[in-house]
């Protein structure tokens, strides 16, 4: 039997995967050819869309250094 918070993480963990890539696409492009791809989708950086999408790539990408951390703190 498949635990439905096994399921639930398995999403939330590819969700919030997905915009950490999103998020560093979007740094690539604003680096290397000074375009900023979510405000351009979006309708600018100050747009409200725009501004969730980056809080939501931020808000992802510390999530994601949790399994790293418990990786780390795993002995041997």
């Amino acid at each position: 039997p498949t635990d439905p918070g096994d399921t639930t993480m398995k999403i939330l963990d590819t969700v919030t995967l997905l915009l950490v890539i999103v998020g560093g696409i979007n740094w690539g492009l604003a680096g290397a050819a000074g375009f900023d791809l979510v405000a351009a989708i979006a309708g600018g950086q100050d747009a409200l869309l725009a501004r969730v999408v980056y809080v939501l790539v931020g808000l992802s990408a510390l999530y994601q250094i949790l399994p790293l951390l418990r990786t780390a703190s795993r002995p041997g």
